[in-house]
């Protein structure tokens, strides 16, 4: 056989072994190296953990404001703090694997404690970082001290100790906002059942102040509650009646409820003479769109002293939601006290439209509704009988023999004064006691 077809075939066997590089194994050997450079850094940290604790401190308190203040309100509390983080780190050098949870839970209990301390962020993280480098220094001061020669080997592993420190940076921030946004809810919730109470009239002296500063409105003051009802039912997601913010200048704690809102204006100091002169719109002040006053109702009840009356506010707003047409509009209870007065008690208001009006309303239906619309109109006209027949399309006469047939079954005159009010308030007992 020709010798280049016996070589043809040879090499159809298997291509030819390639030797293996020795670089990875160098590698090795300088990772081995550089660790055990590490560990004998580090176990001589352990021992110096008091000191590398004073050290890290001594810078904290010099460039961070907020340890400063941590120091002085709790030296000790904020040593062990920083020693236990600081041990943590160090062992985490010496065995990652088996440590990494409890360095882990250790960051993200400072996390927590600091935020719920009020110890701002960047200051956290700052301090965590300065710890890091702390550490990273006196790695290098020891081995430099100890064995200068190895100062090389330590750059194969610093990408580990600062990819450490960058890992529990992020795990603290975490921590430090899952806190914050759990202390956050529970101020909200707390707020809200303080205003809940309030509402009620069920607040307890002693939790006014806190009530005061939660709804950021003052203890002593005059308030209005408006109760709003918005026509429909609320988006899906939407708490309140209303999403722009108040306007500026005013003071409002909106309350947001299951059917009905409720808006808590400070609308004067305490103190300052007729509750009616109110110094400002309490409906201008909560900032309502023209949508929400069309086509919601609103009831405004009349201005009481203090956050301890706004219980009382809140039953007068009720009460002029309750005079509020079904079609809507806005009611201020000052403006409509006779029938705010009827329908505070709806079982009067029922004895006195069965007193004055019981006669008319035992007729035939189509007589007891002529006869009661033009009692109405006369009243909606001032007392004039020809207003009141062009209302009803029909000649005054016609409303006057009308008039004189419910004085003659009612009994009452309405050229008495006494009488008047009393089948005016009659009247208007009926209408809103009527549904």
């Amino acid at each position: 056989m020709h010798p280049a077809v016996r070589t043809r075939v040879t090499n159809r066997t298997g291509p030819t072994p390639v030797p293996r590089p020795r670089t990875r194994r160098i590698r090795s050997l300088i990772d081995a190296d550089a660790l055990r450079v590490l560990h004998r850094a580090a176990r001589i940290l352990m021992d110096d953990l008091p000191e590398l604790t004073d050290r890290l401190l001594a810078v904290l308190r010099e460039q961070e404001p907020a340890y400063r203040t941590a120091l002085e309100n709790d030296h000790a509390g904020t040593w062990e703090e920083v020693h236990r983080s600081l041990r943590h780190s160090v062992t985490s050098l010496l065995d990652p694997r088996s440590t990494r949870e409890a360095a882990h839970r250790c960051t993200w209990s400072i996390g927590v404690t600091r935020a719920e301390q009020g110890l701002p962020l960047d200051a956290l993280l700052h301090a965590f970082r300065l710890g890091g480098s702390l550490v990273w220094q006196r790695l290098v001061e020891e081995t430099s001290r100890t064995a200068p020669e190895d100062i090389r080997l330590l750059v194969h592993v610093a990408i580990d100790v600062w990819n450490f420190v960058d890992e529990h940076c992020s795990l603290v921030a975490d921590a430090y906002r899952q806190a914050e946004r759990q202390l956050a809810w529970r101020r909200e919730n707390r707020v809200r059942l303080l205003a809940t109470a309030l509402l009620d009239g069920t607040s307890r002296i002693a939790d006014l102040p806190e009530t005061a500063e939660g709804l950021r409105l003052p203890e002593h003051g005059r308030y209005v509650v408006v109760a709003v009802e918005v026509a429909g039912a609320r988006p899906k997601g939407v708490t309140g009646v209303r999403s722009a913010p108040v306007p500026p200048g005013t003071s409002v704690y909106w309350h947001s409820g299951g059917e009905v809102d409720y808006g808590i204006v400070l609308v004067g100091e305490a103190g300052d003479g007729d509750d009616d002169q109110d110094d400002q719109d309490p409906v201008e002040a909560l900032g309502l769109s023209a949508d929400d006053t069309a086509e919601g109702r609103i009831g405004v009840g009349s201005a009481v002293a203090g956050l301890a009356a706004v219980g009382d506010a809140r039953r007068l707003a009720d009460l002029a939601l309750s005079i509020c047409p079904p079609e809507g509009g806005t009611v201020r209870l000052t403006e409509r006290l006779p029938e705010a007065l009827v329908i505070s008690c709806p079982e009067l208001g029922a004895t006195l439209t069965e007193q004055v009006l019981g006669p008319l309303l035992r007729l035939e239906p189509a007589d007891r509704d002529v006869l009661l619309d033009t009692l109405a109109a006369w009243f909606a006209c001032d007392g004039s009988a020809q207003r009141a027949g062009e209302r009803l399309y029909c000649h005054r006469n016609t409303v006057l023999n009308r008039l004189r047939r419910c004085e003659q079954l009612t009994g009452r005159s309405l050229a008495r004064p006494v009488d008047v009010v009393q089948i005016s308030l009659a009247l208007t007992a009926r209408r809103l006691l009527r549904g």
